[in-house]
């Protein structure tokens, strides 16, 4: 095997698409802030219980696993890096009242997503932890679109469910926690033969309720449909009509973001506990660009359990769907390395945030990596910027 082969699905980022992603990284981030969000930056390894506990069978499938050689303990590469914020503001930060942090960095998954997806994500994400209303998940919509239209993304579209929904329908239900993720796994696919075995035993108020799930997606009316096709009392309810204030928060907020439901759609890791939420975008068939909603679980192991919800996306594949920036403006120098007036002069313009390329002796006639416009010539013993012949 060829020594620069590289293990399928992982791939090196050349110069071009890494100029871009770290363009769109920084556009994310400060959007992020602009929100309040700060920024933290978890390792890449953790002992594998912190990166698991209470993130069900999807998650652990994901994960790379290894022995540490130190303490002979197993550790993870992490796959999801929610669970370590949640670590870093229940035990480290802390704090008292609302805590907003945003992360960027790569992620490592067992399997790509599909036949052109990545192994090695480049994960961006925010998470406000310590306010259970809804304002919370209204929030971490509102940045994550702004930080989609930053990246240079149009015509959204965000799809809202409600895990509490399926919790409501399955109220008073003797089910086991593996029944329960069976009946999950089956609406999450939209497998109504699947459902209908599972369904079977249940009284029919409850079966009826099940195989109505997977039916229940699209505009608004599906709400209505819902209150009146499903069981659930006040929990149903509460979920409902949460999902309709977002609705209509949003729009006002963003009047050209269309909004859709997916009652039936649980697909994901098991740490959500509420709302939960996909952003679709980019030309022709839209993807699904973002994922979020409540997780107010996910820090209880860490001894802290809080009221959370955020979302995450992966830079990488965010990057195949915007336009490339043009090249960045650039100076074309000459290199001598006895000329002191030259070499401060190429000095300041740098300090200046200018891009300065010095041609090399014998590369004078290569195609530039970035966009020389401009060059530094002498004048009458100075020398000056100006503009870069055809």
């Amino acid at each position: 095997m060829s020594a620069w082969l590289l293990p399928d699905h992982i791939a090196d980022v050349l110069p071009s698409e890494a100029r871009h992603l770290e363009d769109l990284r920084r556009n994310l981030l400060e959007a992020a802030r602009r929100y309040g969000y700060e920024l933290v930056i978890p390792p890449l390894l953790e002992h594998l219980e912190s990166l698991l506990t209470g993130t069900g069978e999807a998650l652990e499938l994901q994960t790379f696993k290894l022995v540490d050689q130190l303490s002979g303990r197993t550790l993870g590469l992490r796959a999801d890096t929610t669970p370590q914020v949640a670590r870093i503001d229940a035990h480290l930060l802390n704090r008292q009242g609302v805590t907003r942090l945003c992360y960027c960095g790569p992620v490592l998954h067992t399997r790509a997503g599909g036949a052109h997806g990545t192994r090695e994500p480049l994960q961006f994400g925010a998470e406000i932890y310590g306010h259970a209303g809804r304002e919370a998940d209204l929030e971490v919509l509102e940045l994550a679109l702004d930080a989609l239209r930053a990246a240079g993304l149009q015509g959204l579209q965000v799809d809202l469910g409600d895990v509490r929904i399926v919790d409501a329908v399955l109220q008073g239900c003797a089910l086991t926690p593996a029944q329960v993720s069976a009946v999950h796994a089956a609406l999450a696919a939209k497998d109504t033969a699947t459902l209908a075995t599972l369904a079977a035993p249940l009284p029919a108020d409850v079966r009826a309720a099940l195989l109505a799930l997977p039916t229940l997606w699209g505009g608004s009316d599906v709400l209505q449909a819902a209150a009146q096709r499903l069981r659930g009392g006040a929990a149903l309810q509460a979920a409902l009509a949460d999902l309709g204030w977002l609705q209509a928060r949003l729009h006002e907020l963003a009047p050209d973001v269309r909004v859709t439901f997916d009652l039936a759609d649980l697909r994901g890791y098991a740490y959500y506990t509420g709302v939960r939420f996909a952003i679709y975008g980019g030309q022709g068939q839209p993807q699904e660009i973002a994922r979020g909603g409540r997780y107010d679980a996910v820090g209880a192991v860490f001894g802290r359990q809080r009221p959370a919800a955020g979302f995450s996306l992966d830079l990488k594949q965010l990057v195949r769907l915007v336009p490339a920036p043009p090249l960045r403006a650039a100076i074309r120098a000459p290199w001598r390395h006895d000329d002191a007036a030259l070499r401060a002069t190429v000095a300041a313009l740098r300090a200046q945030g200018e891009t300065v390329v010095c041609v090399l002796p014998g590369h004078e006639h290569e195609v530039d990596e970035f966009a020389c416009d401009r060059e530094l010539v002498q004048r009458a013993g100075t020398w000056i910027v100006q503009p870069l012949a055809a």
